[in-house]
């Protein structure tokens, strides 16, 4: 009889333990125990409601219902590209102030083409003589991740992504680590701008040759064929673009999108979902090793899916291949953040998922409904204002360089010639918008000099930096994207192209839907008012009340 009362008792007591672990569990740490913003490079607002009902319910349908759901979240700049996207969300300002004002863009002190993170004065760590070649030099404004550091040294900030601008630049200057991958190598490696060393788990991780492993996997969709959005191409009126289609569909009736590539170059696995899989496999490799939020000092992941950005130009964001990425990163996503609430705990991470630009639609997908749109070409266009300007001015190479949208002219000629400079940029500014597809253009002197508070010239000021930007930019009309190798890209001050998702998850964050207007520079603005700690030093935008009451 003692012994089954004593049997009794010790259930009870063990319940009771349990019940008072799994209460102390779901009490949300003071402050976050780690941070996790989550880029889904070039993913559309309406990407989740399109794939709602192909969904796992553990990625995006679990952050949508139980986070705070930002609806409204858009970009406030023309220019809409991943590295100045990247940059905005991590300094909390537009390009015009952090500096990033393209993926690349034109130096007039050297000639040359200046790439947002490339920096020769750095070596490799841990991989071949080029792949780590970058820096944040570029960057002229702190991060969320600078201040963070700043305020706690003992806090740790990592970041990680397959390219090195989106690892770099939504992390920052000073940083624990900060790894990319090397194509040539297939490793994830740093460099000397941010360490001498990778450390060990990153060596061991690199050991296991997971990019080898994934790049020789076939790419299988995950759903019939005959499921997926582009399967359908009977509306099509180009016979060029059915051909295209009807060829891609024929080979596809196996159910194979990719076929393994050879080992001697992992570039192709930038372009395929496994470089999803094998970015998400090194953030819980960081997570591990660095042991991040595993004491009371707020530690960040920074972490860019960017393969969908190569997939989307590559095939279009209404392709077979760009739905069947989508699907294949929500169920890693959802492991993703099954492993953060088993070894973390939902309520001691806080999560944010956004992106750095839209996309949009290609022209030949907008032909089926019989919208306009084309493509314009830049190198075309650069032609035929060189002849217009040598017809007015006389012989001369008066402009230097295009690059994004932006004209670079030869301001030396045009001195020695004693024309005005910003007469010349108005000369040109008007003669760009005789072109089929150009909405807009503007001088560099007229965002120089005058201050917009609306409409579409607010957002070229937003994107123009003096020391940096063209002397004249142009935006097209909706529906045009640059002819440049891909089927479309971002770019543009339209809503396919600023309208991105914005989802806060986890720690002390309520379920709700947020439809009140926020820029996204407003993110880092809430996360350093959650945290009590130092904006960014050129920090613009304004907490999320909904997200801080």
């Amino acid at each position: 009889m003692a012994y089954r009362i004593f049997l009794v008792l010790s259930i009870l007591a063990l319940f009771l333990n349990n019940s008072f672990g799994q209460q102390n569990r779901a009490i949300p740490s003071e402050k976050p125990k780690l941070i996790v913003k989550i880029v889904v490079s070039q993913m559309r607002f309406d990407y989740i409601n399109r794939y709602w009902d192909k969904f796992s319910e553990g990625g995006f349908k679990m952050l949508t219902n139980e986070g705070a759901n930002c609806k409204n979240a858009r970009y406030n700049y023309l220019l809409t590209q991943p590295y100045p996207g990247i940059a905005t969300i991590s300094t909390g300002t537009n390009p015009a102030v952090h500096g990033i004002i393209s993926d690349k863009w034109y130096s007039r002190i050297n000639g040359q083409e200046i790439h947002a993170v490339n920096d020769d004065k750095t070596s490799t760590v841990g991989g071949s003589f080029f792949s780590g070649k970058a820096s944040a030099k570029n960057l002229v404004t702190s991060t969320f991740g600078d201040e963070l550091l700043l305020n706690n040294p003992n806090s740790k900030v990592i970041g990680i992504a397959i390219d090195a601008g989106s690892a770099i630049l939504l992390t920052g200057h000073n940083a624990t680590g900060i790894y990319w991958f090397d194509q040539e190598k297939g490793n994830f490696v740093s460099s000397n701008y941010f360490t001498d060393n990778l450390p060990a788990w990153a060596d061991t991780f690199n050991n296991k040759g997971f990019a080898k492993l994934y790049l020789e996997r076939e790419w299988k969709a995950l759903n019939p064929i005959q499921s997926y959005e582009e399967a359908d191409t009977a509306k099509v009126k180009s016979v060029e673009t059915k051909k295209r289609l009807s060829d891609k569909l024929k080979s596809l009736m196996g159910g194979i999108i990719g076929k393994p590539q050879p080992t001697n170059s992992f570039s192709k696995l930038t372009e395929s979902p496994y470089g999803n899989l094998i970015t998400k496999d090194m953030a819980i490799a960081a997570i591990v090793g660095e042991e991040l939020g595993k004491d009371a000092n707020t530690d960040l992941l920074c972490l860019t899916f960017s393969a969908n950005r190569n997939i989307g130009q590559k095939y279009g964001p209404h392709s077979i291949e760009m739905e069947d990425t989508y699907l294949r990163l929500d169920k890693e996503l959802a492991h993703f953040m099954e492993f953060l609430s088993l070894n973390i705990g939902k309520e001691n991470v806080l999560v944010i998922l956004t992106s750095d630009q839209g996309i949009a639609s290609s022209p030949e997908y907008l032909e089926k409904s019989k919208i306009p749109g084309g493509y314009f070409d830049p190198k075309k266009a650069m032609i035929l204002l060189g002849s217009y300007l040598n017809a007015i001015y006389g012989q001369g190479a008066w402009v230097t360089a295009y690059h994004e949208k932006q004209i670079y002219l030869n301001r030396k000629l045009i001195e020695d010639s004693n024309l005005k400079l910003a007469d010349f940029q108005q000369k040109v500014a008007d003669f760009m918008l005789e072109f089929s597809g150009v909405a807009n253009s503007s001088t560099a002197h007229t965002l120089q000099t005058a201050n917009f508070s609306n409409g579409i010239l607010i957002k070229f000021q937003n994107s123009f930096n003096q020391r940096r930007s063209g002397d004249v930019i142009i935006n097209l009309e909706p529906g045009w994207v640059e002819r440049n190798g891909t089927i479309s890209s971002g770019n543009s001050a339209y809503d396919y192209d600023t309208h991105v998702p914005l989802i806060w998850y986890g720690w002390k964050i309520k379920r709700k839907s947020i439809l009140s207007p926020i820029n996204i520079n407003d993110i880092t603005p809430t996360l350093s008012t959650l945290l009590g700690i130092t904006w960014p030093n050129g920090s613009m935008g304004t907490p999320i009340k909904e997200i801080i009451e």
